[in-house]
């Protein structure tokens, strides 16, 4: 029962930023571009008020997963950084904590590319 409760908060606040999402765009003449990157510095501003990080203890996956989770992911990194090794963390911190799902979304991306037919429209 406790993994279907998980799931539900996981759903219900992953779901949450989608639908502010959605709403964006839908209601404002915001391009998608500035709504990712509103998501990733939303996430970093929340990381840096210490708001996120109960939300992602709270939803999990739900809060990790969406963009802002990708922002806060940034933020905790040069955090991090920055306390082990000065100043130089600020540019290297962010994509220390980040490579992994970074590195994913390029692969996935290239194996997606080799297996596609992509049509012309």
């Amino acid at each position: 029962m406790e993994l279907v409760w998980d799931i539900l908060k996981a759903f219900a606040v992953g779901g949450s930023i989608c639908v502010i999402g959605q709403l964006l765009i839908d209601y404002t003449k915001l391009t998608p571009a500035r709504i990712l990157v509103s998501f990733v510095v939303a996430g970093v501003i929340l990381g840096a008020l210490g708001i996120y990080k109960p939300l992602y203890e709270c939803a999990g996956a739900g809060a990790a997963i969406p963009l802002t989770g990708f922002g806060n992911t940034l933020a905790e990194g040069v955090k991090k950084a920055v306390d082990e090794h000065g100043l130089f963390g600020a540019l290297s911190g962010g994509l220390t904590s980040t490579s992994a799902g970074i590195t994913a979304a390029i692969f996935f991306g290239l194996v997606t590319a080799i297996f596609s037919k992509p049509k012309s429209k």
